[in-house]
């Protein structure tokens, strides 16, 4: 596993240095960028606007 003496034999660059299998770090941030996107789809699911009219009962 990655401990603090093996964190330092990986020299990360740009967006590897943020999201990478190395890392605690970088798990961390792959794990929470997932779940923020699936928040983010639940939510714009949620406030879609309907397409559909409403049938009015007469």
């Amino acid at each position: 596993m990655a401990d603090a003496e093996n964190e330092g034999q990986f020299q990360f660059t740009g967006i590897k240095k943020y999201f990478n299998s190395y890392t605690l770090t970088g798990r961390m941030n792959c794990v929470l960028a997932i779940y923020i996107g699936i928040a983010l789809l639940v939510l714009c699911f949620k406030l879609r606007s309907k397409k559909t009219p409403t049938v009015k009962a007469t």
